[in-house]
């Protein structure tokens, strides 16, 4: 399926929903939902690799919700455990392939020894040009539009800025992903129809493409291929009419 991909129409940035940890666990006969966070490093590898290969510019992964937040705090604390060795093991291999690390989200909030494996990885890789990988942490598309509200809000309070100079480019260049070109394709695994309050700004015309029955820790670089090739064979309007892309 690699083959048949355009390389000249591939999206610059993939925004991906990892789905169905819990679930495939317990379908491997797991009460244990950390059993299926385990197991899906092996997706995340695959994703990685799989857009370094392609040249794909921007990769973000919806690793950690403020929602998530509110699951059992065993959960949570082994989340964040796992996050930490994850980001440490995983060091030395990003560095060789020129992956450059970056996060979105509230990551103050997280335990202070994630907080310094990560600005570990994102000092040491922060000259690399390859792959930018961003990790949404302590994230959600509420949260990062009321937080570039606040900051807006302050500086017009401060007189540094009036209302009417705030426009759509002034309020996108805020974001948490200011810098950071907006999803051209987001892929979702685990069946649902939904955005969970991801990235709800930045998603405004990104293309989606759900896995009905992939949890994500069977996730390989082929499904990758299958959504981008779907991907390039969808017309992008962005508002306009198919007449008006044509002539374009």
């Amino acid at each position: 399926m690699k083959e048949q991909l355009d390389s000249n129409n591939l999206p610059k940035h993939i925004a991906v929903i990892m789905d169905g940890n819990g679930r495939w666990a317990k379908q491997q006969g797991f009460v244990d939902r950390i059993f299926g966070h385990r197991n899906a490093l092996k997706a995340v590898n695959e994703v990685i690799e799989g857009c370094g290969e392609l040249g794909i510019g921007y990769l973000t992964l919806y690793a950690f919700s403020t929602e998530n937040w509110n699951r059992p705090k065993a959960e949570v604390d082994a989340l964040m455990m796992l996050l930490v060795k994850t980001i440490k093991d995983e060091l030395p291999k990003m560095q060789k392939n020129n992956i450059r690390l970056e996060t979105i989200g509230a990551t103050h909030t997280l335990p202070e020894s994630s907080q310094k494996e990560l600005r570990t990885a994102i000092d040491e890789t922060k000259n690399n040009t390859g792959l930018t990988v961003i990790l949404a942490l302590s994230y959600s598309g509420k949260w990062d539009i009321v937080n570039t509200t606040k900051k807006l809000a302050q500086r017009v309070q401060n007189g540094e800025l009036a209302i009417e100079d705030i426009t759509e480019q002034l309020f996108e260049e805020s974001l948490d992903t200011k810098g950071i070109p907006n999803p051209d394709l987001m892929i979702r695994t685990g069946g649902d129809h939904r955005i969970s309050n991801f990235l709800l700004w930045q998603l405004a015309y990104a293309e989606l493409f759900i896995f009905e029955e992939l949890f994500w820790p069977d996730f390989r670089k082929e499904h990758l291929h299958e959504a981008i090739l779907d991907y390039q064979d969808r017309e992008r309007r962005f508002g306009k009419t198919s007449e008006q892309v044509k002539n374009s």
